[in-house]
């Protein structure tokens, strides 16, 4: 792709690979800093990598490429009514999450686990609260 605004593009790499520097970006991106630095210089961004991000992380390529719409590609669903619904979110979630940098993945991650366990343990209480009462009642009687 070239184009004045391969700037704009790698800024846009940026956003969605959660990298804040030319270096990171081409770690990110598994390139050499100087494949990244020569983009740069020749104001140039190949548009094939772009397509692939896009493709994997579920990104608008008219958002990457030119800036304009939304971040996310617009979800196909299957037709049935009863599962559309949970598929979009599931692919909506799916596409925010690789939007992630590790670090916020790990954290969600770890408070999914955390809440899973207190659930998990709420149930176990009721059960308990439940038993307690019954051996209560038997007691009085």
């Amino acid at each position: 792709m070239r184009s004045k605004k391969s700037q704009a593009v790698l800024a846009r790499l940026k956003q969605i690979t959660g990298t804040k520097s030319d270096a990171s970006l081409s770690s990110a991106l598994k390139i050499s800093p100087q494949t990244l630095s020569s983009w740069k210089g020749r104001d140039s961004t190949p548009y094939s990598l772009c397509v692939d991000i896009a493709q994997a992380r579920g990104i608008s390529l008219d958002w990457l490429l030119l800036g304009e719409g939304p971040i996310l590609r617009p979800i196909t669903t299957p037709s049935q009514d009863n599962n559309q619904e949970s598929t979009t979110r599931e692919n909506t979630i799916l596409a925010l999450w690789r939007l992630l940098n590790e670090d916020d993945r790990c954290a969600i991650q770890n408070a999914l686990e955390e809440k899973r366990r207190l659930r998990d343990m709420e149930v176990k209480l009721a059960e308990m609260a439940s038993i307690l009462s019954t051996l209560q009642q038997s007691n009085e009687t």
